[in-house]
């Protein structure tokens, strides 16, 4: 898949709609190997600037969608000639809308969440792709030993897609363990195991466009949101700018 990177945050993106996810993940799974999905917003820059092993799992990805309005709105100034940003801004919960369409789809595990919206979770999977069998193992108070049983559940299972939600960057070293000896797409999905189930609000696409998600998540979920909204901009502007300042004196440095 053809990759874009992205000024300013210096990372890769896969710049797909929800209905090209939705096939893109038929052909991986077709595939029959291991692959990831991931998305990339403001908060998996940060960890992909700081975190190296973070950043080697993305790297790595199959895909990396557009999951953040900056972003999808950066990426459509630089490659989309100002067309918009809102096909090109995709989700876990915008391609998992669409999961009914992704062909071959049989097998589907749910990793993560409390025990109600995993549940919640399944049902609703279960509705919108009734000839596939979907499963699914709660995340709460994930340790060492949780992981080891949801392993082995997953290679007695054997799902062709896992959605794996337990928060960055926890879901991403979980999911790179797993990896090789589950041969499944495996799509980190955050908190959209809850907002699949209703149980987490999802904000409406206009609030934003308008620039105010950021707003509508911390009235539904502040002890989450808080840190990312009035700390990690600033963590990231100061990452970004040190790299620039670095990749300055090295410049300077060959020149002399």
């Amino acid at each position: 898949m053809r990759r874009d990177r992205l000024p300013l945050v210096d990372v890769d993106v896969t710049a797909l709609t929800a209905d090209e996810t939705a096939q893109e993940l038929g052909r991986l799974l077709a595939s029959g190997e291991p692959h990831t999905v991931v998305g990339h917003n403001l908060h998996s820059v940060t960890l992909y600037h700081s975190d190296p092993a973070f950043a080697v799992f993305y790297d790595r990805s199959s895909v990396i969608l557009l999951d953040g309005a900056p972003l999808a709105k950066l990426w459509a100034r630089t490659f989309n000639r100002g067309q918009g940003a809102g096909s090109h801004r995709v989700g876990s919960v915008d391609w998992l809308a669409r999961v009914g369409a992704v062909p071959g789809l049989d097998r589907i595990a749910v990793l993560g969440a409390g025990a109600e919206a995993n549940e919640g979770a399944v049902a609703e999977l279960r509705r919108r792709v009734p000839g596939a069998v979907v499963e699914g193992r709660p995340g709460a108070g994930w340790n060492a030993e949780a992981e080891l049983a949801a392993s082995a559940w997953l290679r007695e299972f054997r799902p062709q897609l896992v959605l794996t939600g337990l928060g960055m960057p926890l879901q991403e070293q979980v999911i790179a363990r797993m990896l090789m000896e589950i041969p499944a797409v495996h799509c980190a999905v955050g908190g959209a195991i809850e907002q699949v189930a209703g149980i987490q609000k999802l904000a409406p696409r206009w609030i934003g466009r308008l620039g105010f998600e950021w707003a509508w998540r911390l009235l539904f979920d502040p002890r989450r949101v808080a840190y990312r909204v009035f700390v990690e901009p600033w963590k990231l502007a100061f990452i970004l700018l040190r790299r620039r300042m670095s990749r300055s004196v090295r410049r300077q440095d060959v020149r002399s």
